[in-house]
């Protein structure tokens, strides 16, 4: 397999890099005007980008960065989710609007079919949680059941709720890897119908969050271990580096070997984005596991070849190990998906 980058993708990741290593003030609107925001759409769609691929490249060097930028939240998925019902992503790409994607329940674990929340001709009643970015959405998307029981794929409608509209409440809290939530409340709130029947489409946004997610650990993890790795050539005990002593240099080459891994394991999720359902979820998963291991082993790695200053605040590596340990319970943890996976292949 041939892991290079196109040329335009490389170009793209030159460029974000160089942007995010002085990111200043308004980030979102300078990658809108970059055109990165257009990168994570197709040219149907009205973006330059779409592919598997360049969601990997833009999100592994968002993870790269010190920043909290829910561009998963309020840009990949809620847009989405607006191509499918052939609504204008255009607002979205130019980072003149915001939308919020709620569809995470608190009896739902992280089973995408369970949806409890109603829908009562134009109005929804029910409890979404975990919204990340909600607060400064313009509108939420919310998925919503008109039919069936709460664990059918049938019946789920898709539906774009204003900021403003009566009955919507939310109450926002600091998430631990950085930016804020929210729990949404809705009680006979009116909405607009997107999509009637929205579960496949729920399900390939999902995949390519899930993907995006993927990448900016391993984006996150590249910059710990690399952190990590400077930290033994420059800490000096007995009139030595530590990275000299055997024992600690095993431990850095198997962070090293994990983290190999999960990159290829990235590129052929990437790779399989556009496959039918089954296959692209099978590879979504496999993924997603593996960064999850991987990512618990390089950030507890990390931290003890550090010492104490790897517990400190102030410095950046307890940041990026907030967020790698974090990421394994975002869009399903290790054992979902190993478990996912599995019926996936027994099917």
């Amino acid at each position: 397999m041939n892991f290079e980058l196109t040329e335009e993708r490389q170009m793209l990741q030159d460029t974000l890099r160089r942007f995010l290593s002085a990111a200043q003030g308004d980030v979102w609107t300078e990658l809108a005007e970059l055109g990165v925001i257009g990168a994570l759409f197709r040219e149907e769609q009205g973006g330059f980008g779409g592919a598997g691929f360049d969601l990997a490249v833009v999100f592994e060097e968002l993870g790269r960065a010190d920043l909290d930028l829910p561009l998963i939240d309020n840009a990949l998925l809620p847009g989405l989710v607006l191509a499918a019902a052939g609504r204008d992503v255009g607002p979205l790409m130019s980072g003149s609007e915001k939308l919020a994607l709620a569809h995470g329940e608190l009896a739902a674990r992280y089973d995408l079919n369970w949806v409890e929340t109603r829908a009562l001709g134009d109005c929804l009643t029910g409890e979404k949680s975990v919204v990340v970015g909600a607060e400064t959405a313009d509108a939420l998307i919310v998925s919503a059941r008109h039919s069936g029981t709460a664990e059918a794929e049938e019946g789920i409608g898709l539906w774009l709720v204003a900021r403003d509209a009566p009955g919507l409440q939310m109450q926002g809290y600091d998430i631990a890897q950085g930016g804020r939530a929210a729990q949404v409340s809705l009680t006979n709130t009116p909405a607009t119908l997107l999509i009637s029947e929205g579960f496949s489409t729920l399900s390939q946004a999902m995949a390519a969050a899930t993907l995006a997610e993927s990448a900016h650990c391993l984006g996150a993890m590249d910059v710990a271990v690399a952190m990590t790795q400077d930290y033994l050539t420059t800490r000096k005990q007995f009139g030595r580096p530590i990275g000299s002593f055997q024992a600690l240099s095993h431990r850095l080459v198997d962070v090293m070997i994990a983290i190999e891994q999960a990159r290829s394991m990235v590129i052929l999720a990437a790779e399989h984005l556009e496959d039918d359902a089954p296959l692209r979820n099978r590879h979504i998963c496999a993924a997603k596991n593996l960064i999850g291991r991987s990512g618990r082993l390089v950030a507890e790695e990390c931290i003890q070849l550090h010492g104490g200053i790897g517990m400190t605040e102030e410095y950046a590596l307890g940041r990026y190990a907030k967020r790698i340990t974090m990421a394994d319970h975002r869009f399903g943890d290790t054992d979902h998906h190993l478990e996912r996976f599995i019926a996936l292949g027994a099917a």
